[in-house]
Parts: C-alpha cells; sequence; structure tokens
C-alpha cells in the first residue's frame, strides 16, 4: 500500500511539474494577450473596464474592419512583409556566411574577431543613428525600405553571427575537410553541408530576425517621410495619434501586429533551445 501512495505521489508530482505548472505559467503570459483581445471586441470609444472583461457584451468585430478605413493598414501591411522577409533571408545569408567563415579561421585570427563581435554587441544602437542616417542619406536610400533592410547586409546583428559561429564549430571539422579534399569550395561546403547542419540554428536566427524587422519603429520613423512607405508600428502610432482614447481600435490594430509575431513563435520556438535537446 504504502509503495503504490508513493508511486502515485511521485506521478502527481511528475504531472504537476510537467505540465500543470508550465500551463499556470504561460498562462500568465497569455493573459494580457487575451484582455488585448477582448477590448478590442468592445464598442468603439468605449474606455477600458478596470477589471478583466472575458467576453464583451455586445461583441463588436467591425473595429478590425474600421481600422483599414481609417488608415492604409493594407498597404502598411504589405510594407511590413517585405522588409521583414527580405531582412530575413538577408540576415541568415550573410550572418551564416560570416559565422561559418569565423569558425574556419585560425585561433589568432578567430579570437580576434570573437572579442569585435562582443565589442560591436555592447555598442547601444541609439549610438549609431545619426552616423546612420547621414550615410544613407548620401546613398540616396533614407526614404526607401533599403534603409530598413540595410543592416541584414551586415548581419544585422553580431548575436545572430556567434550563433552561427557556436553552431559551426560544434561540427566536426574532419566533414568540411573532406568535402574540400573531394574539390568542393567553401561557398558549396557552406551551402551544401554547413547550412543543413545548422537547420535549428537558421530557424532560432530567422525567428529572432523577424522579430527585429517586424516589430522594428525607430528606423521607419528616422528614415521614411512618404506615407505609403510606412509599416505597421508607424501606423499604430498614427492611429493613436488620430484618437488617443478610442481603445478598441487601437487594441485592434495591436492585435492585428501581434498575431503574426505569436504564429512564428509557436511555430520556431523550440529552436531557441535546440542546443539543450541535442
Amino acid at each position: 500500500m504504502k509503495i503504490k501512495l508513493l508511486r502515485w505521489s511521485s506521478l502527481t508530482l511528475r504531472f504537476l511539474s510537467g505540465h500543470l505548472l508550465p500551463i499556470l505559467i504561460s498562462g500568465l503570459f497569455l493573459l494580457p494577450l487575451f484582455w488585448m483581445l477582448s477590448a478590442s471586441l468592445r464598442i468603439p470609444g468605449t474606455p477600458p473596464t478596470r477589471t478583466l472583461e472575458w467576453v464583451p457584451q455586445p461583441l463588436t468585430f467591425g473595429n478590425y474592419v474600421s481600422i483599414f478605413h481609417i488608415l492604409p493598414l493594407g498597404r502598411y501591411l504589405l510594407n511590413s512583409a517585405f522588409v521583414t522577409l527580405t531582412g530575413v533571408l538577408l540576415t541568415l545569408l550573410t550572418a551564416s556566411l560570416a559565422g561559418f567563415g569565423m569558425s574556419r579561421l585560425g585561433p589568432r585570427a578567430r579570437l580576434r574577431l570573437l572579442i569585435l563581435s562582443i565589442i560591436l554587441q555592447m555598442i547601444p544602437v541609439s549610438a549609431l543613428w545619426l552616423a546612420r542616417f547621414v550615410f544613407f542619406a548620401r546613398l540616396g536610400i533614407s526614404n526607401s525600405h533599403w534603409a530598413l533592410i540595410a543592416p541584414a547586409l551586415m548581419g544585422t546583428s553580431p548575436l545572430f553571427i556567434l550563433l552561427f559561429y557556436w553552431t559551426f564549430r560544434r561540427i566536426d571539422p574532419a566533414i568540411f575537410e573532406t568535402a574540400q579534399l573531394d574539390g568542393a569550395s567553401v561557398i558549396k561546403v557552406w551551402w551544401h553541408i554547413a547550412l543543413p547542419l545548422a537547420r535549428p540554428a537558421l530557424m532560432a536566427v530567422g525567428m529572432l530576425a523577424f522579430f527585429f524587422y517586424w516589430n522594428d519603429f525607430i528606423n521607419p520613423l528616422l528614415y521614411l517621410r512618404s506615407q505609403n512607405l510606412y509599416t505597421l508600428p508607424v501606423g499604430l502610432l498614427q492611429l493613436q495619434e488620430m484618437d488617443k482614447t478610442n481603445w478598441p481600435l487601437l487594441m485592434a490594430a495591436s492585435v492585428l501586429i501581434t498575431l503574426p509575431a505569436l504564429a512564428v513563435f509557436a511555430t520556431l520556438q523550440r529552436a531557441v533551445l535546440w542546443w539543450d535537446v541535442e
């Protein structure tokens, strides 16, 4: 009897620690998202409730239609999709190539680049705003989407390059050396061997790059002057400036921005902890 009780208690503890506790913690993080969704379905112009309203009465789905009539959010959505997709693809190419090149260098050169990458990572982004603005203005791309995509040509962030570097360093170098002995060039080794072996890192960096470009607010505000080039975060600011007290419309626009990011995170979130699984 005691053995059965011990087994039952151990199974209960495993269930609580493995399922129930993560569900409760996830619920705490999902509660603000549910509040935002619930607030977006309230009657336009009504103030936010002091308590959580699970299902507003009556439900008003017209807020999601109204925000497209007030502002050209369809155009902003396409702009954000173009900038994000292009930025993510270029980031994966440049960051993975830079990380692979670092992993194939000698110890001294590799150490120098590692120190340089860490120093660059410590520089605040705000310190680069003025220099980038002047540089892009002289290139003639300040009022275009290419000013937003330009960081992807350099890997977007030193962190992304370091993630690829660490991934390629974990792969047995004999695999790359054997391919080169068979006549494969460095580019072919990187494309046909290194990248397929680094799929978890590709997904993790792709997800982080997606969040960087999709949620980017400062760069469009700095470089874009034409309204037809604005992205969704700038559109949300416009909507707030037009009517700061219309919370249901603001929440509807916030849901529109948040849902793609949630979908990407739900699809690729396992890749963030891939090194713990292997």
